[in-house]
């Protein structure tokens, strides 16, 4: 049986604590992160930002279980994915966190449908239960009529929703996008911001949202600013 270490700090949905993550470069050593601590609530939605290699995509992807922190420790509601073995940190994903990011990351032989069950098929949901959340989490992303095309009958925009559509289709508590907007023309990105701070006010996800743009982050509720490998500002968005 695969175990998940719990170990509870605190209310907070997402919790990171005196994280480091350095890597080597032939023979030096890059810090990437310098000690980040960051608590974020229940509902919550929060935007990092900061210059190109502050630190702020290695912490996005440590929050996620996608690479694991040099010291320190990070919780989501309570468990420590910074601890769980390789099987657990899998499944804790698939179940719990919704990712978007940039490049759509979409199968390219898939339907939008095909790619929208993917989480749930892998984790050994029956047919009937995926197919009315598949086409639920494809109504409220506007495409349940596109559901059988595949990525390259689709505007960038397109893939873009049909990408939110797979992370809102676990029903996750937490929902991490890196620079979601990065590839999309500015109304698109903006259809696309609306569609996750929706996920927010009306699914109750706590929202993470890695971006460069400062407009994109004006959608949060709450700007964290990293610089150097550490969050040098923390407060409130200029709308």
């Amino acid at each position: 049986m695969v175990r998940i270490h719990v170990r509870p700090y605190h209310r907070a949905m997402l919790s990171v604590r005196s994280v480091t993550k350095s890597y080597r470069q032939g023979e030096t050593e890059v810090k990437a992160l310098a000690g980040v601590t960051l608590d974020i609530a229940p509902a919550e939605f929060v935007a990092i930002v900061g210059p190109s290699g502050s630190g702020k995509s290695t912490l996005l992807h440590l929050m996620g279980g996608l690479d694991v922190p040099t010291t320190g420790d990070i919780l989501i509601d309570g468990a420590s994915v910074a601890h769980m073995s390789d099987d657990a940190v899998t499944i804790f994903r698939r179940r719990s966190i919704g990712f978007v990011f940039q490049f759509f990351n979409l199968m390219p032989t898939l339907s939008a449908e095909e790619n929208v069950s993917l989480p749930l098929l892998l984790d050994g949901k029956r047919a009937r239960e995926i197919r009315p959340r598949v086409e639920a989490a494809l109504e409220a992303v506007g495409l349940g009529y596109r559901r059988r095309h595949r990525p390259d009958e689709l505007s960038g925009g397109e893939m873009q929703r049909v990408a939110i559509a797979r992370a809102l289709v676990i029903e996750p508590k937490l929902i991490l996008a890196d620079e979601p907007t990065g590839n999309l023309d500015s109304a698109t990105g903006e259809q696309v911001l609306d569609l996750i701070g929706r996920a927010n006010r009306d699914r109750g996800a706590t929202i993470v949202l890695v971006t460069h743009d400062l407009k994109a982050a004006a959608h949060a509720t709450r700007l964290v600013t990293m610089r150097d490998g550490v969050v040098v500002a923390d407060g409130t968005p200029s709308r």
